[in-house]
């Protein structure tokens, strides 16, 4: 089966809580997982697969965690082209940057030639005060992408 490396973005812990349980889901389906809570482009892989889970802190930015790792794929430029990846974002859509965070990487991963599998999920903590039931539904189809 696949190694997914996870990779949280999170200020209050939601997205660490998430990722966690994705994490038991996949390694209940024979995957391999990695989550990783403060990312270093030298200790992460940059092919396989990544399941990103970010939360939106403040005004629309990544949150402390996630900051310098996102700075360092910037700076470096890194080559993503053997990478698939999946993301997660949790907001509340009641603010204008909801989910901005999740976009921003999503854009950014993108622009380094990873490949997004699957739609990006964008959990309303609004609307879902326990976000890894839609985080849950949607593992479902995304893992129908993963490939041995």
């Amino acid at each position: 089966m696949s190694h997914i490396t996870l990779i949280t973005g999170s200020t209050l812990g939601g997205a660490e809580y998430v990722a966690d349980h994705l994490a038991e889901l996949l390694e209940d389906d024979n995957h391999t997982t990695e989550t990783i809570n403060r990312a270093e482009l030298n200790d992460t892989p940059t092919s396989g697969y990544w399941l990103v889970v970010c939360s939106t802190h403040g005004a629309g930015e990544l949150p402390d965690n996630i900051q310098p790792f996102m700075a360092e794929l910037h700076t470096h430029q890194s080559d993503l082209s053997q990478l698939k990846y999946g993301i997660i974002g949790l907001g509340d859509s009641s603010y204008d940057t909801f989910c901005a965070a999740a976009k921003i990487i999503d854009q950014q991963l993108t622009k380094l030639g990873a490949q997004r599998i699957g739609e990006p999920l964008h959990i309303d903590m609004s609307q879902h005060p326990v976000p890894e039931d839609p985080a849950e539904n949607w593992l479902a189809t995304w893992k129908v992408h993963l490939k041995d």
